[in-house]
């Protein structure tokens, strides 16, 4: 029988008593641990600053052709294949041609900035031929133009500083009275600084009203807040220094934030809400403490370890900038747990019996009822509701499910344009301008390069002719400029200009084609090989890319998971509902994402301007991330089931009984993350409102409908079936302890 396996239980007891004395040593020694803590905070702040490191949104496909082709590029023509920005101007008053000399001094002055390659006079530019769409540089009224200056650097990697170098350069054409906006890359870097003290402040201000409505103590409320800001501040300033090695993209800091505040309040209530039960069971404060880093620090433990594991599987998809993100969540995560398992005992120690000296509601623990009380409350009833009921829970966790993950089925994978962004962005200014003068095509252009190196002199004629027929043939181009070769003649350059934004489908779809069927036909029975670069030309291999390894990232993260729980708790099922439940609450999450953001249902409201496909690597991470934090309610609750399946062998009155004494905290767990994610909606960033009402929503759909409808239902449904495990797989998968059963029980006894 189950409740009869004392060897394991010794086991778990045994493994059980190392966070038990450390529990306790915290908790006893609290002066030390606070003082540690503070002390390691300021040291590391203060290092940071001086040695840490800064972000950017600069990295490379090697194997891509896009940089295949910027890298022929470079080799035979340096200028052309730099990194290229616009600066563009708009005069309603009259034509930029009467600002020819400032213009002029324009172009100098920028030629003369570190790193700048060339810079192109809209004003002596050759003229559009008759019958072709005006793309460029100067527009028809000539009241409307654009420089474009190529650099050796990503512009968007330069640094703040470096901006005061071009609004220098500009300063002549705005005095003249022209309005000058910052396009591209260098856009990008004249964007203002990340600032998520708003987020944070509600996210905070949430998450203090659900602890005391939850569990009415005031300093109890303040413990998790406490403990998770002092860890995520901790882990922002080793990110920085890990920064000074690594490129992590400019969104790494807020996502780390968003992820570290939301675990570190999660482990810290957990952790807080086991302690407090343990005191209303008579235990001193020091033990009650390392009892609950015992139990509930076990399960900290195991849940930070899964979501660690789930972002290292990000790793999978062979690109550095998505390994780097995962990085990047994953040290404010480990921060979290530590903060959990030593902080926060120590705290509680500093608090001692005072815990719930100032209330707003009688305090209330684990249950409704003390310990030793038959618990009455409405978790107990609900509890009872599933388990008479659970066919029908389950089928409406199922439907609830289904129905939000309809929009899935046409996710579009692409890159936000600077279309969507604020107008008090300069970017979003020069994105209007460029597209009300030369087309939306103008905003991403397509360079074609073709390398005719090894072809014979003789056969480049014939080979120019008849790749420039096949381009001017290309369905979905707004315009296609002639095929110009490099001085060494070696390379041909063309640009072709789409008829829709960069961000839209039409536009990936040209690109495509170009790379795989005009090109290739173009240089069909050459040497010549045909690339298309550009900064469209990446992103549509980014996505390409992130959308092949998708389905490698959810196999390895969903396996990984998938051994953690089978080495946890021992139940071939356990861990086959666990995935598949997973799996579906996440489908659903994408859904909502989808029909928000790409459907535009209440995009606008967020500060979204117009329909915009999901950012390419969005739903890896939101995957990765997402199946880490569901485990952690996915263990806290089965680590409760598990411990009473031990105790007593009932199955179905295990899954009433874990239900029961954990529904409350979870609840206010999610709430809590909920609050945290969906604070970052007001970021003026595109990807991170993404990332914050994705997270949001699947914690939300995890933590109510699959945590507390289908979960339970499914675990009554399979009854003692579901800690069925073969023998050769108990002896071949390796022993993982969520919390101490042993210790557990004993508790349950004084």
């Amino acid at each position: 029988m189950p409740h009869s396996r004392t060897g394991e239980r010794d086991r778990k007891a045994a493994r059980g008593g190392v966070l038990r004395r450390l529990g306790e040593w915290c908790a006893r020694h609290f002066v030390i641990v606070i003082i540690a803590w503070l002390v390691a905070l300021v040291a590391l702040q203060v290092v940071s600053r001086e040695f840490g490191g800064s972000y950017s949104d600069n990295f490379s496909l090697p194997q891509a052709q896009a940089q295949k082709g910027l890298d022929v590029l470079k080799a035979h023509d340096p200028e052309a294949g730099g990194y290229s920005s616009q600066i563009v101007m708009r005069d309603d008053q009259q034509p930029l041609t009467a600002l020819s000399s400032q213009m002029s001094t324009t172009v100098a002055d920028l030629e003369k900035l570190p790193h700048v390659l060339s810079a192109q006079n809209p004003l002596s530019a050759p003229a559009t031929p008759s019958g072709q769409k005006n793309v460029g540089p100067l527009s028809d009224d000539k009241k409307t133009a654009y420089i474009t200056v190529r650099f050796d650097v990503q512009p968007s990697t330069l640094g703040d500083d470096y901006l005061n170098g071009v609004d220098t350069a500009v300063q002549p054409l705005r005095s003249a009275g022209a309005e000058v906006e910052y396009g591209g890359p260098l856009g990008e870097l004249a964007r203002p600084s990340a600032d998520d003290r708003v987020s944070e402040l509600i996210g905070f201000g949430v998450a203090v009203i659900v602890l005391l409505v939850g569990f009415g103590s005031v300093i109890a409320a303040v413990v998790p807040l406490l403990s998770a800001l002092i860890s995520v501040v901790g882990g922002l300033a080793i990110l920085g220094l890990l920064a000074a090695a690594f490129t992590f993209a400019t969104v790494s800091p807020t996502l780390a934030t968003m992820i570290g505040l939301g675990v570190g309040i999660d482990y810290a209530l957990f952790m807080l809400t086991r302690h407090r039960q343990n005191l209303i069971d008579g235990m001193d404060p020091v033990r009650a403490a390392g009892q609950a880093a015992s139990t509930s620090g076990h399960a900290v433990l195991v849940s930070g370890c899964t979501v660690i594991i789930a972002l290292a599987g990000l790793s999978a998809s062979g690109v550095s900038f998505i390994a780097l993100l995962g990085l990047a969540a994953a040290v404010t995560v480990v921060s979290a747990v530590v903060g959990a398992l030593t902080l926060v005992p120590a705290l509680l120690g500093f608090i001692g019996r005072h815990i719930d000296r100032y209330h707003v509601r009688p305090p209330i623990a684990e249950t409704e009822a003390g310990a030793g009380d038959t618990p009455q409350g409405t978790w107990h009833r609900y509890a009872q509701r599933v388990e008479r009921r659970p066919l029908s829970f389950l089928s409406a966790g199922v439907a609830v499910v289904v129905i939000l993950a309809v929009p899935l089925f046409s996710i579009q994978l692409g890159h936000i344009g600077d279309g969507a962004d604020p107008t008090s962005f300069t970017d979003r200014r020069a994105y209007d301008l460029m597209a009300d003068a030369f087309g939306p095509g103008s905003n991403g252009p397509l360079t074609v390069v073709i390398d005719q190196t090894d072809v014979p002199q003789s056969q480049r004629s014939a080979l120019a002719s008849k790749a420039q027929q096949s381009l001017d043939q290309v369905q979905g181009t707004a315009a296609v400029t002639p095929l110009t070769p490099t001085q060494d003649g070696d390379i041909l350059i063309g640009t072709v200009y789409a008829t829709k934004s960069p961000q839209n489908a039409a536009t990936t779809d040209l690109t495509n084609r170009l790379v795989d069927d005009t090109l290739p036909d173009a240089v069909q029975g050459t040497d010549a090989k045909g690339y298309v670069t550009g900064t469209t030309a990446t992103q549509v291999d980014f996505r390409d890319i992130v959308a092949s390894q998708l389905p490698v990232i959810i196999a390895v993260v969903v396996g990984l998971a998938f051994l953690i729980i089978l080495a946890v708790f021992r139940g071939l099922l356990v861990a086959v509902k666990a995935a598949v439940l997973n799996v579906l609450s996440i489908a659903a999450s994408y859904g909502v994402v989808v029909a928000v953001f790409q459907w535009g249902w209440g995009g606008p409201a967020l500060g979204v301007h117009g329909k915009v496909p999901i950012e390419s690597y969005v739903p890896m991470m939101m995957f990765a991330i997402v199946f880490g934090l569901s485990m952690d309610y996915e263990i806290f609750l089965l680590s409760r089931v598990h411990e009473a399946w031990l105790r007593t062998g009932d199955a179905k009155g295990s899954v009433a009984h874990a239900l029961e004494i954990t529904a409350r905290v979870i609840t206010c767990a999610a709430l809590i993350m909920v609050s945290v994610f969906a604070a970052f909606i007001v970021s003026d960033n595109i990807v991170v409102k993404m990332l914050g009402l994705g997270l949001a929503v699947s914690v939300l759909i995890d933590a109510t409908v699959v945590r507390l409808l289908m979960v339970p239902a499914v675990m009554t449904l399979l009854g003692r079936h579901a800690w069925w495990m073969p023998r050769w797989l108990d002896r071949v998968v390796p022993h993982i302890d969520a919390e101490g059963a042993r210790t557990g029980a004993r508790s349950a006894a004084h």
